[in-house]
């Protein structure tokens, strides 16, 4: 008794801390909450974000406020179709000591931060993208057979632009599965737009505050594994993810519409990801309105529709809400549909 009630004060301190934060990310980051939201639930579970949007709406500006809030070193890279992987990772050059001596001596690339910010993923050749995968899994990078590790915590946050694919290259299924969630920006409101064009013209920038530090975003992350999850949570997880599999027979029906659906690392995301959500809603435990509410963000890019469900307009979301709606009912299509 004394263990729960323990963990209960705990889970109250974290919530507290974490109102702090996105109030001070509001800062600076006006409106899109969903977005915030997504993406500090993804980095209380220890996760990568994949921010898919148009140019302009933000996704750097929120790194940054982000780096700032959790106390995080924070790198940007800008990827293009000429990056090398050592303009990520780093290089060994050759040294002339005061005596000398020759050796080789490592310089460290912008990969060696807690925050990365990988801007336009897709614009840099696959050689290239694929040094982050070892990065993003294993949270350090071998160079030289040496393995190296990286700071800890250890975030990447990845921008895509959904329209312009003129010299892009789609990030392979592997590397997309190793992102936690994706998350969808969208054009802001009328008001919101309005609120940014006052707080962003002016004299002077919103300035925003540090809330979290690494190691204490290291222990919301422990903490955030010892919350409890319901039964009926747990099943509602195991039913959405194997009624996306068109080889299950959950899945009934879905062959005619995907190619593939979302392995095992999916139900551990959401496993994640909604206590991340209770957390962020300040709740003590999650519900199974948090799964509906996760199935896009969680699963869109662990899916893939085949070439007919193209030619006829399909598209991932809509195969997602039909699923909720099966699986869970009528009601939560509200929820998979935001």
């Amino acid at each position: 008794m004394a263990d729960a009630t323990a963990l209960v004060a705990e889970i109250e301190a974290l919530e507290e801390k974490l109102a702090l934060a996105k109030s001070s990310i509001s800062r600076r980051f006006i409106g899109q909450d969903r977005v915030v939201e997504l993406v500090l639930g993804a980095m209380l579970c220890g996760g990568h974000a994949l921010l898919v949007g148009l140019p302009g709406l933000g996704k750097t500006r929120l790194v940054d406020t982000l780096s700032t809030v959790m106390g995080l070193k924070g790198n940007r890279i800008q990827f293009t179709p000429d990056l090398m992987p050592a303009d990520i990772l780093g290089s060994e050059v050759l040294d002339m000591g005061a005596d000398g001596a020759r050796a080789f001596r490592f310089i460290e690339g912008p990969i060696f931060c807690q925050l990365l910010l990988a801007d336009e993923i897709n614009r840099a050749s696959p050689r290239t993208q694929s040094a982050l995968l070892q990065a993003m899994q294993e949270r350090e990078v071998t160079i030289a057979g040496r393995h190296r590790p990286l700071g800890r915590p250890f975030h990447v946050l990845a921008t895509q632009n959904p329209i312009e694919q003129e010299g892009t290259y789609p990030l392979p299924e592997a590397q997309l599965d190793r992102f936690l969630v994706q998350v969808d920006v969208d054009y802001p409101d009328r008001e919101t737009e309005r609120e940014i064009l006052i707080a962003t013209t002016g004299a002077e920038d919103a300035q925003v505050h540090q809330v979290f530090t690494g190691e204490e975003l290291i222990a919301a992350q422990a903490l955030l594994r010892r919350m409890p999850v319901g039964d009926a949570v747990v099943e509602a997880i195991l039913d959405l993810v194997r009624a996306c599999r068109p080889g299950e027979v959950e899945g009934a029906g879905l062959g005619e519409v995907l190619s593939w659906g979302p392995g095992p690392r999916a139900a551990q995301a959401l496993m994640l990801t909604v206590r991340a959500r209770a957390l962020l809603s300040g709740r003590l435990a999650p519900s199974v309105e948090d799964v509906a509410a996760l199935a896009r963000p969680v699963l869109t890019h662990r899916m893939q529709l085949n070439f007919a469900a193209r030619a006829r307009g399909e598209s991932l979301a809509g195969v997602i809400e039909r699923v909720v709606t099966r699986q869970m009912g009528a009601g939560s299509a509200d929820w998979a549909a935001q």
